[in-house]
Order: C-alpha cells, then structure tokens, then sequence
C-alpha cells in the first residue's frame, strides 16, 4: 500500500532585531576591533549579532535588551567618550538589576550619556558608571562628611582620591590627607624591612595606586615632598587639626571606636571628609567593635552627613569579581 508524505511547513525564520547607525566611522567603534564589543555583549546576554553594513541584526530572546546596550553606547560615543570593557559590563549589569539600581531602558542612555558627573583630574576625566556610585560622588560634592560603605571594586575609594584631585587643582582646599588603619591582615608589621615609612607604605599603596591614576608622577612627587598631599597611617592623625583639606579614610572597617571618633573629630574648617569600608573584611582582634559599625549606628540621620552602600551590582573591576563576591555573601551567616 503507498503512503503519501504530506510536505513539512517550512521552518519559520528566527525572530531578529534590528538596529541602524548613521555614522559608519561611531560604529566601527560600537563595534571594537575585531569586532570585541559585540562579541562581550554576544557572551554576555546570549545573542548572536550579525553586522550588515550600517545595520546590526539581533537575534536571541534577549535581543532587546542587547538592542537597549548597544543603543547607549552609541550615545556614549555621540558624546566623544570612548568606550572600555567595563563600561559595557557595567550597562548590562544595570540593565538586568533595575531593581537594585534604579536604572531601566531609558536610563542607560543617562548613565552613558553626557551627564554633569564627571570628575576632571590632570590625567584623565572620571564617571561614576552605576547609579550607587553617582549619587556617591553627589554626596562627595554635597557633604562636609561622606561614608561609602560596601564591597571591595565598588570605586568607593577611587572616587573619594579622584574628588580630593578635583578639588585641589580647582582651588577648593589646600591639601589632600589620605589614611588607612596600619591593621595586620594575616601578617606582622614588626617584621617587615625597612624603619616605620617602610613598613607602613604597603599598607598605604593603593592610596598611592588612585593618586597616579589621577596625576603625573613627577607633580604627585613633589605634592608629596611638599606635603599638600599627606599619606599616613590613621594613628598619625592624633592630636592633628584638619583645615582647608580633603581628607579621606580608607579600610574604615579596621578602625577601633576611639581611632574613629578621634579621626572624625580631626574635621577643621573648610575640610571635607569620607570615610569608606567594608563591614565583610574586619581584621580587628576578635571581639573588639569596629569604628565603622559603631559610626553608622551613631551618626545615621546627623544633618550633613550622609551614607552610601554599594553591593556587588556595583563592582567596577573584572566581572568575575561581582560573581565571587554575590557567591560570598550567599555563604554569609544571616541575621
């Protein structure tokens, strides 16, 4: 008996999206060399893009979001900014954590676009990327005494140094006073080489890692030399009145109670003060209270002060550092 083979409906085509760009020369940069940006936005969200002369086709189930992504980097660029790696980490991450952040489709074109938050230093101009970090840097600008407070990569320091820059070259204060707790972490300051400047300085280096992302060596040495930019450690700080200075505390968490208030009430006139930490990587001495706890509880609501807190939506470093940090606070005890 024959069979009759009823033809098959012809497979539909994928659902793609498509976006155009009229400035060839903006979208060779949208697109990096060899195609790099497309291919992280690609790996980030799951799609496949396809370029086709001036246009970009989308396919995926996250094909709008990609299109939202892509559309506000090319305003980024519009604007004659250029466009890093971490910027499109930092895009993709807002828009998948609304939420959390603030920021929907329409925002990042906001958060790339030309906004009043930047930060001019002698060697580079600097943007808060996440909605955290921006009203952070407001705060910095708004408030004689600013505590930014959350994990490691979040720019919590890098934008307090980048601000102490700003207003130095712009005449607002004098000085700039960087210090951190000179706090063993797993290690013994008594045996390192060298007298006290040798073994504090590594404690005080990522100070002086932001410091020359924002000026030229040979300007920041002499600074140093002249002492308009100080870096010590916090138990140099008694006794001392802090006047017409910037003046910020790194690795706020390793305070003691009594460091703390004896550095916030270091504050002279015309100062500026901020205060960043981390409440996950106190290494006091097990049962001894931390500066930085006792100072939230105590200070929350004092008109002039305020409070940042970053998560690690908020990470500005490598990508994977947002993962390790979200997987340790999974682990962390609650309550």
């Amino acid at each position: 008996m024959a069979t009759t083979t009823l033809p098959q409906p012809a497979a539909e085509p994928p659902v793609e999206r498509l976006l155009e760009f009229p400035d060839n020369r903006l979208l060779i940069e949208l697109c990096g060399e060899f195609d790099r940006n497309l291919a992280q936005v690609e790996h980030l969200l799951s799609v496949h893009i396809l370029r086709r002369g001036n246009e970009l086709a989308l396919l995926g189930d996250a094909r709008e979001e990609a299109a939202g992504v892509l559309e506000g980097l090319y305003a980024r660029l519009e604007t004659g900014k250029s466009i890093e790696p971490g910027d499109i980490d930092a895009i993709v991450r807002l828009g998948n954590s609304g939420e959390e952040t603030g920021a929907r489709d329409g925002d990042q074109m906001e958060m790339f676009g030309a906004g009043p938050l930047e930060i001019g230093t002698r060697k580079k101009t600097i943007e808060p990327r996440t909605r955290a970090q921006q009203d952070y840097v407001r705060n910095l600008y708004g408030n004689e005494l600013a505590f930014g407070i959350g994990p490691a990569g979040t720019g919590k320091t890098y934008l307090a140094v980048a601000v102490a820059v700003n207003q130095m070259i712009n005449g607002h204060v004098d000085k700039i006073i960087l210090s951190r707790p000179a706090v063993e972490a797993g290690e013994r300051l008594g045996f390192l080489p060298g007298d006290m400047k040798d073994k504090v300085d590594p404690y005080m280096q990522p100070l002086y890692d932001a410091l020359n992302d924002f000026l030229p060596a040979k300007q920041l040495g002499k600074l140093i030399e002249e002492k308009t930019i100080e870096i010590a450690p916090l138990a140099f700080m008694r006794g001392r009145t802090l006047s017409n200075a910037y003046v910020v505390l790194d690795e706020a968490q390793n305070a003691s109670t009594m460091q703390m208030k004896m550095f916030l009430t270091r504050l002279g006139q015309g100062s500026r003060m901020v205060i960043t930490g981390d409440r996950s990587q106190v290494d006091l001495p097990r049962g001894q209270m931390s500066g930085l706890v006792e100072a939230e509880r105590i200070l929350g609501g004092i008109e002039g002060i305020s409070f940042n807190y970053f998560t690690a939506k908020d990470v500005v470093r490598h990508p994977m550092v947002a993962r390790i940090i979200e997987a340790y606070d999974k682990e962390a005890p609650q309550g």
